[in-house]
């Protein structure tokens, strides 16, 4: 898979970025005005992505918290992959917006800590679509607890065409910016080494006969990678 440097992927999504503010916007006179809370602190975390497609893999991309933490992950599906999954938790329940920019044709799919899909980004998701677009508008309610992101190609979209995207979350106002650079797994990853029996694991969470290589999600949880502080890549969606 290949890499790219963040002014990379932030040239390729300018011209769809402008499309889509004036898009997120509109939808947010609908929604409850989301103002920062005095001085926004922002931070940022460099992150690869697990190469195990499933959601026990996903990359963490913090904590929402109402009137104070707002979530921007900016990343791409690399030709031939068929999914990222992110995850966060949300601290008290409460009214979530979410908006998007990037390729049009990308499918995002919020689950539960079951994983339930609960909202869907498809239109022929019925109930899970109104809460999708429930989202958009910043009226669907989610409850204290753990969520998935599922980032994939709309059905119909060749597999190996290369999708940036942006996603952003919020919960009221905010103080706290937190931005997500999730870049592709680096070649030869893998934190399972030659363990037979997390070989296997791995193998049976992503449904695979073999493991595959992975990094970044776990860099969160040890130490490789950290907010660095150089503000919202999304900044304005709200």
């Amino acid at each position: 898979m290949a890499d790219f440097s963040i002014g990379g992927m932030a040239q390729s999504l300018q011209a769809s970025i402008d499309a889509a503010m004036k898009r997120v916007q509109d939808q947010a006179k609908t929604a409850t005005d989301a103002k920062p809370s005095g001085k926004v602190q922002e931070y940022e975390q460099n992150v690869r992505k697990s190469s195990l497609n499933a959601a026990p893999f996903a990359t963490n991309i913090g904590t929402l918290v109402k009137d104070t933490s707002r979530l921007n992950v900016f990343s791409s599906l690399a030709a031939n992959d068929p999914a990222d999954f992110y995850k966060f938790s949300v601290t008290t329940k409460g009214e979530v917006a979410l908006g998007r920019v990037g390729d049009s044709d990308v499918r995002i799919q919020l689950m539960d800590k079951q994983g339930k899909v609960i909202a869907d980004s498809n239109k022929d998701s019925g109930a899970a679509y109104d809460a999708y677009k429930n989202l958009e508008k910043g009226s669907q309610t989610l409850d204290k607890g753990d969520y998935t992101l599922r980032i994939s190609r709309d059905k119909g979209v060749a597999a190996k065409d290369d999708k940036n995207y942006g996603v952003q979350l919020r919960m009221g106002d905010y103080s706290k910016d937190y931005d997500t650079v999730a870049k592709q797994p680096a070649k030869g990853d893998n934190p399972f080494g030659d363990t037979p029996k997390l070989q296997s694991l791995a193998a049976i969470l992503t449904g695979s006969s073999s493991s595959s290589s992975s990094s970044g999600a776990l860099g969160i949880l040890n130490g490789t990678s950290g907010y660095s502080g150089r503000g919202s890549l999304l900044n304005g969606l709200f």
